[in-house]
């Protein structure tokens, strides 16, 4: 045991002096000095906040009683919840406009770093944690929507849950909804900078793509909206990652129309069943359906009670229509997946949205309004787009690796349809035509310890190398919502051109050097910054 604090005494001590002495003492802020700063910070933050509403009321220090509990409110991953992670001096729970102008401000005066959180749903906790000293400016209370049913549009908070506005939605209209995400507890700010896609993507395109304006704290503290910001940055933040270029307020959304009644679905094969053969002919006929229809794919080990251990796929369907038209469809396009009546469910829009987000067939629709959720597992993801039909001999291979570790599920979203029209450089979104579908690699673990999780890293290290010759190349491109620093990362509160190259390629291809452009116009001295945000040039 003494030998073990000793080995890992020495490994803290080399660790510190790396990060002290290889880190640009401009870039070094300690701690003791942040904290200095930190008193002349909330000082400031009444000076450039609307009296009328208190900020004081809004921010906790860690001597708040409160602090941990709204820390942790929205950490969605227990990675970044454990003793050792570092925490904000402060947070900043805005409750209106002026408390971010004032934190943009202040943070700005007095060289404090920030992280902006919505949701709490960047997978590697880039809106909450930070290696240097910082302070965290939380959005969930900027959480308003107005729907207007009359010109098809609504105003969304950045702090409004996707599952928050599904519901505002259907309060106003059965025949309106919105392309969004399958989790309801993810936040717009996040959910829509990065791009944002669902079941309806093949009919509608992304949620950046339906997006008429916004607004925005820029690095003054300015309100901008569409108009007063321009047509570079309102280009930037619709995909481009909103906290590269300032604080996400609100979203005027486009609403969009559907059916009455739509139809879900879901079936398991497994490999007795046929599932080699299934999903082999997915991957010709998903990306090539009418765009009202979606069918995704997930590889996963079988843990049902009493059941071998094996690999299945789930087919789970979405379909703008009622059952009879799915059926005949399915019968013609897509015969092998078998699909009956009995696996089919009609039900409203707003409904299918519970359906997606995992819960049984006839639950309330208002377990959308639930916020937050305590997470109970440690998860780490990653992405990847193919361009070709993977060959059987490689789903196998994909197979042995995914039964062998168990506690991982390798997503297939298939794309073509509305994705197809739209150009790559219309966002910084780039991932259009020529995809056929995107992956998702999801591994999930209850165990607690540095070393399980270390483990479990390496085997989703392992998994995403042993991909590398059925996705795409040059670059290997990356979804931006499903955050990954293992494709390249900015660490220690540095931003090298040259890493960011590494990472913004496989984000953004071709559009980076935009995102870099408009970045050195709006936020030159990189305030704000993550380990995976736009540089300057």
């Amino acid at each position: 045991m003494v030998g073990k604090v000793g080995k890992a005494r020495r490994v803290y001590k080399v660790c510190f002096f790396l990060i002290r002495h290889c880190v640009p003492n401009f870039l070094w802020v300690s701690w003791a000095t942040a904290y200095a700063d930190l008193n002349d910070f909330l000082q400031c933050l009444p000076k450039f906040s609307e009296s009328s509403y208190p900020i004081i009321e809004t921010i906790y220090t860690q001597k708040n009683t409160s602090f941990q509990y709204v820390l942790n409110a929205y950490i969605q991953n227990r990675r970044y919840s454990t003793p050792t992670i570092p925490k904000p001096m402060a947070i900043i729970a805005a409750m209106h406009e002026s408390h971010v102008q004032a934190t943009v401000v202040c943070a700005k005066e007095h060289a404090l770093h920030i992280r902006i959180r919505s949701g709490g749903h960047d997978y590697e906790g880039l809106s909450y944690v930070s290696s240097v000293p910082f302070i965290i400016l939380d959005m969930f209370n900027l959480r308003s929507i107005e729907i207007n049913v009359t010109d098809e549009s609504a105003w969304v908070q950045a702090g409004a849950t996707a599952g928050e506005l599904y519901y505002k939605i259907a309060e106003k209209s059965k025949v309106h909804g919105f392309p969004a995400g399958v989790c309801p507890t993810v936040a717009t700010g996040g959910l829509i900078s990065g791009g944002g896609y669902g079941p309806t993507m093949r009919k509608f395109g992304l949620s950046a793509d339906n997006i008429e304006d916004a607004t925005l704290v820029n690095v003054n503290g300015t309100i901008l909206d569409k108009n007063s910001m321009g047509e570079d940055l309102f280009w930037a933040i619709r995909g481009g990652g909103g906290a590269s270029f300032g604080v996400i307020l609100s979203w005027k959304i486009k609403l969009v129309r559907v059916p009455a009644k739509v139809t879900v679905f879901n079936v398991t094969r497994s490999i007795e069943q046929g599932a080699l053969d299934v999903l082999y002919r997915w991957q010709y006929v998903a990306p090539k359906l009418p765009k009202n229809t979606y069918i995704r794919a997930t590889s996963q080990v079988s843990n049902g009670e009493g059941k071998k251990k094996a690999v299945e796929v789930s087919f789970s369907g979405h379909f703008l229509g009622q059952i009879d038209e799915l059926l005949r469809l399915i019968n013609e396009s897509f015969p092998e997946l078998g699909l009956q009546r009995k696996d089919c469910f009609e039900m409203s829009w707003v409904e299918s949205t519970v359906f997606w987000a995992g819960y049984p067939i006839g639950t309330p629709i208002n377990v959308l309004l639930n916020r937050t959720n305590i997470p109970t597992f440690f998860f780490k993801s990653k992405s990847d787009y193919v361009k070709e039909p993977i060959p059987k001999e490689g789903i196998e291979s994909i197979w042995q690796m995914v039964q062998k570790i168990e506690k991982v599920y390798v997503q297939w979203n298939p794309y073509g349809g509305r994705m197809d029209e739209i150009a790559a450089s219309a966002t910084p979104f780039p991932h259009r035509a020529g995809n056929l579908f995107k992956i998702q690699y999801y591994m999930s673990w209850t165990e607690e310890g540095i070393e399980t999780t270390n483990n479990y890293l390496s085997f989703s290290r392992k998994l995403y190398e042993e991909m590398t010759p059925f996705v795409s190349k040059n670059p290997r491109e990356a979804f931006l919502n499903y955050r990954d620093i293992d494709i390249g990362a900015n660490l220690h509160n540095q931003t090298e051109f040259g890493i960011a190259r590494v990472y913004g390629s496989k984000f953004f291809k071709d559009n980076f050097d935009r995102l870099v452009r408009v970045k050195t116009v709006v936020d030159p001295q990189n305030f704000f910054r993550n380990e995976q945000s736009i540089p300057p040039l």
